[in-house]
């Protein structure tokens, strides 16, 4: 699959060299130093094994490549723009500037051919397992054994900050269990980082720790050696297992004054040094101006169109044999929902109001990932150790195991590994072909937070499942008890976040997860929650995010007042309706499952749930803070802004005040 070339590797290489140097130059800012020192690691890799189609950044079956050290983004800019992508040269010379498709860290939806949003070292790595994961469960789902259809590799490029990140020791432990052998990643062993020679705070035995993990490793690899390159790559696609290529390279290879330094690891050269390696690579040619025989050497558009098409013959065979299997593959990868979606999922929301069951949403989950699993096949679960306590998987669920042909299943046990669990779920998302979701206690969701966040950035439909969501947990006490994470979640743009207050309300935010274009936070209980009897139109407005789930008496006109909770403190709230009656007080009770998705709706809605000129209290058990949004100053908040205590978790409401005199009081005190 080589690339006739009339050009010589070290001309390809350099290219990449002085668009690297260039683009961080007219900036004046980047990192110029990993694209120079991994040029020709990207030659052998790009040019000779990469399968993908310039022309179709979105085709099934192409290879997945990550850059996990995302600093170093020139080098996957150049590449994409040489090798034929929609990135015009007036892209590069625009990196790092405003609306620009070259933002700093590669950024996924925003360059054609961008896999994965990096930069936050280590999580680029954790996806790729995930995409790798993907690969494998697909195969075993899809392949036949007269066709192969899912059949392609995970390359990922790291640095030694990606091996340094606690997250590389998660994700890669779990990915040698796995034995992901389409996993292979290049270690860029430049022993350099922002503050120097890594040897004062990093040494360790990398490819005895890779080992260890279960990888195939191949050491010593000369990065400046495309041959070399070339030849472990051939070497690594014949392993049983995932394997790590380590190349020794020299950051800045080029610049004559500063590679080798960490001067030239995130800071542009200078007019000088930009001369200066100008001439000592030979390449004499001004400013982003590459020779049309550097183009030729490295444009793939011929060949990924021949690629693609091969495969899509080999398809088109596939699904005249095979047309119920071909006509789900695609569906799934086009990430679109069963054509009976949206009759099941209001099937799943009325037999949870039909049950009328009073359990703990992490239960009532569990059910609603039971109707679910029965429509969507493509659902890929998960917990990071805690199935048996978040309650996430369900009956027909396979587990995911290793057998002769890769790993298969649909649901994973990470293992105690909840920032790993997160990203990787993001790199199943983001691979396409599967619903996937992981679960673990909400204080956990501290671990996982920086996966989130990139989830959200990117709007990957990842789910996140929380359960023990509030001092309700109990016993466990203040460490595992949620009294900040709810509000902090909830201020993540494009991150919906779902706290239910009974089983109708868990069915609505799991299906309402799944249609979502972005991630989503799903926040359950661990004790139970009592059921509320409600009208179809209540039911409808579930969606909504916020409802008027009881009207106050209109005998009562002397006061009135709005009760605002989520989750567990809606029973609460339901229950101090009479008792604020009897203080000649009417309360309208709004429950607000998803303050994200509540605040979206139009100002005619949110005015009918909330109308200007009524007092309302919040209650919820978290911060107050996030509520003042919703009841004012002069409004009431019953909350918590301490952390909890060990004890039963009927002692610890009482103790913390949520009560129906506290209610009574707050509102009282709200109205003057």
């Amino acid at each position: 699959m080589t690339i006739s070339s009339p050009a010589p590797t070290s001309l390809m290489a350099n290219a990449i060299r002085a668009l690297a140097m260039d683009a961080v130059q007219q900036a004046n800012s980047g990192h110029p130093g990993m694209p120079m020192g991994m040029a020709e690691i990207g030659v052998a890799l790009w040019s000779r094994h990469l399968r993908h189609n310039p022309r179709n950044p979105h085709w099934a079956d192409r290879d997945r490549f990550v850059l996990s050290n995302g600093h170093g983004s020139m080098l996957l800019y150049s590449l994409l723009h040489l090798t034929g992508y929609d990135l015009p040269m007036e892209e590069l010379k625009n990196f790092r500037q405003l609306h620009s498709k070259t933002p700093g860290h590669p950024e996924h939806g925003i360059t054609p051919g961008v896999e994965t949003t990096t930069g936050p070292l280590g999580q680029g790595l954790a996806n790729a397992v995930g995409m790798a994961l993907a690969e494998s469960l697909l195969a075993n789902e899809f392949n036949k054994p007269d066709a192969k259809i899912v059949d392609h590799h995970t390359y990922v490029f790291l640095g030694d900050g990606c091996l340094m990140e606690g997250i590389s020791h998660e994700a890669c432990s779990l990915a040698g269990v796995l034995k992901l052998n389409k996993l292979i990643a290049f270690y860029d062993d430049n022993g350099i980082s922002i503050d120097g020679d890594v040897v004062h705070w990093f040494h360790d035995d990398t490819p005895k720790r890779f080992e260890a993990y279960g990888w195939n490793v191949i050491p010593g690899v000369i990065g400046h050696d495309v041959e070399a390159v070339d030849a472990a790559i051939k070497k690594a696609k014949q392993s049983d297992k995932p394997t790590l290529i380590c190349c020794k390279t020299v950051i800045g290879e080029g610049s004559p004054n500063k590679a080798g330094t960490h001067d030239v690891h995130g800071a542009a050269l200078g007019d000088k040094e930009v001369a200066a390696t100008r001439e000592k690579l030979g390449w004499n040619y001004p400013p982003f101006v590459i020779p049309q025989e550097v183009y030729a050497a490295w444009d793939a558009k011929e060949l990924g169109a021949k690629i693609e098409g091969d495969w899509n013959h080999a398809f088109a065979a596939y699904r005249a044999k095979y047309p119920q299997e071909a006509a789900e593959f695609e569906r799934r990868m086009a990430n679109k929902l069963p054509a009976d979606w949206a009759e099941k999922a209001q099937a799943i929301i009325a037999g949870a109001n039909e049950r009328a069951e009073t359990v703990a949403t992490r239960k009532a989950s569990q059910q609603a990932i039971e109707g679910l699993a029965a429509v969507l096949p493509e659902l890929c679960g998960g917990s990071a150790d805690l199935t048996g306590s978040n309650l996430t998987n369900w009956k027909a669920a396979k587990y995911v195991r290793v057998g002769e042909t890769g790993a298969a299943g649909s649901y994973v046990n990470y293992g105690v590994r909840e920032f790993g669990m997160s990203a990787i779920i993001n790199g199943l998302a983001l691979h396409g072909g599967h619903k996937a979701f992981g679960g673990t206690f909400l204080t956990f969701s501290d671990y996982s937070r920086n996966a989130l966040r990139v989830a959200a950035l990117m709007k990957s439909p990842s789910i996140f499942v929380f359960t023990h969501d509030s001092i309700g947990l109990g016993e466990d006490g203040p460490t595992h008890q949620s009294i900040e994470h709810v509000a902090s979640l909830r201020l993540i743009p494009h991150m919906q976040v779902w706290r239910p207050a009974d089983t109708v309300e868990t069915a609505v935010a799991w299906t309402q997860a799944v249609e979502h274009q972005g991630p989503s936070c799903l926040i359950f209980s661990r004790q139970n929650l009592a059921f509320n009897p409600r009208t179809d139109a209540q039911i409808a407005n579930i969606a909504k995010g916020g409802y008027v789930l009881q009207d106050w008496n209109d005998e009562i006109v002397a006061r009135k007042i709005i009760l605002i909770a989520t989750g567990s403190e809606v029973e609460l709230a339901m229950k101090s309706v009479e008792a604020l009656a009897r203080e000649g007080i009417a309360a309208r009770v709004v429950s607000m499952p998803s303050t994200t998705t509540f605040d979206k709706q139009d100002a005619e809605f949110r005015e009918r749930v909330l109308p200007h000129g009524v007092r309302r209290v919040a209650i919820e058990a978290g911060v107050t803070d996030f509520w003042r949004k919703y009841v004012g100053l002069e409004g009431g908040v019953v909350g918590i802004d301490v952390f909890g205590e060990s004890a039963p978790a009927g002692v610890l409401f009482k103790h913390f005040g949520f009560t129906v005199e506290h209610v009574v009081a707050t509102a009282k005190a709200a109205l003057g």
